[in-house]
């Protein structure tokens, strides 16, 4: 009983840290400008950390077996311009389009998922090279040129309401982040990613299919690169060769910050979420202050390396706890 008791207890803490965090966060922004509390800029936050939010669950998929995911952003990029090409060009109904983004992002992942998982290329380099080559293919689109007006009322799948009150936006997100949680936790595949990411070669010799698990990872950080595409063309009812630039490294930061550990193994789906949040309100906030582009870039840079030493760190500081403060009850 007491060894269950302390796993719930190291879950809820794991939990309660990313949520302590957003809250501060929020209440400091809160402080340097009345305007954060307003209506309208909150519900543009809860819009803006929809697609950082989505994009980053396929992530940390990644992240858990101890691998990277760099192309998630051209992935974006490349998938507005097909998506915006058939539909406006090729009189595809909006709905196969729709559907049409988030196979092609499951494509696109199985390609990373294949030099990095099968042909043993490195998921830093297999990721970086998929992020040129999938870059360049969206400028073959339209002569690079973005599409503009890709279908009447598009914008409805980014700004509507249900029930003309909940922004569709949280709809996804609960859809997605409840899914996914459950599955992390329940189904055989997560608990294989985690066992994959904490020891890799254990999980071999207990039967798991190493290269099978990291294949099927960035398959769904494709999907739902799709799925986050299919937001981001939304939003403007367009597509162009330039979206999705530097989202990636957002994704990323959103689940590290969220507790998951770059060396794989550990953390939690929905902290990624509260990661998602907080990079969102920083970057809301420094722009509600008139901070240049450049500093903003800089303070969630120095937010990222604060998570990655804390990650790196937090077990010797523990153990230094309990060694100078008193062992464990």
């Amino acid at each position: 009983m007491g060894t269950k008791l302390k796993k719930k207890g190291i879950r809820v803490s794991g939990f309660a840290g990313p949520l302590i965090a957003a809250i501060l966060v929020a209440v400091i922004v809160g402080f340097t400008t009345d305007r954060f509390w307003n209506l309208g800029n909150l519900n543009n936050l809860s819009l803006a950390v929809s697609i950082t939010a989505l994009m980053a669950i396929g992530s940390t998929l990644v992240i858990f077996t101890g691998g990277i995911d760099l192309s998630i952003g051209s992935m974006i990029a490349l998938i507005t311009m097909a998506m915006a090409t058939l539909i406006k060009f090729e009189g595809w109904p909006v709905i196969a389009g729709l559907l049409f983004a988030v196979i092609l992002g499951a494509i696109l992942g199985a390609f990373n998922g294949l030099f990095s998982a099968y042909l043993k290329v490195p998921p830093f380099v297999a990721t970086l090279a998929g992020l040129s080559i999938f870059k360049g293919v969206a400028f073959l689109f339209n002569n690079g040129s973005p599409i503009f007006s890709i279908a009447g009322n598009f914008e409805v799948f980014f700004y509507g309401k249900l029930f003309g009150i909940i922004p569709l936006p949280l709809i996804y997100i609960a859809i997605f982040y409840i899914f996914f949680a459950l599955y992390m936790n329940y189904s055989k595949l997560g608990r294989e990613i985690y066992a994959v990411g904490g020891n890799e070669i254990a999980a071999k010799l207990s039967g798991i299919n190493v290269k099978k698990v990291k294949f099927t990872t960035f398959v769904i950080a494709g999907a739902m690169a799709g799925v986050a595409s299919i937001l981001m063309a939304s939003r403007l009812n367009s597509g162009s060769p330039n979206y999705g630039s530097g989202m990636e490294l957002s994704a990323i930061a959103a689940a590290v910050i969220g507790g998951a550990s770059l060396l794989g193994g550990r953390g939690n789906i929905i902290n990624t979420l509260l990661g998602a949040l907080i990079i969102i309100i920083v970057q809301n906030g420094l722009n509600l202050n008139a901070v240049p582009t450049s500093m903003q870039s800089i303070t969630i840079g120095i937010i990222i390396l604060i998570a990655v030493l804390i990650d790196m760190w937090k077990t010797e500081v523990a153990e230094l706890f309990k060694k100078y403060f008193g062992k464990e009850a």
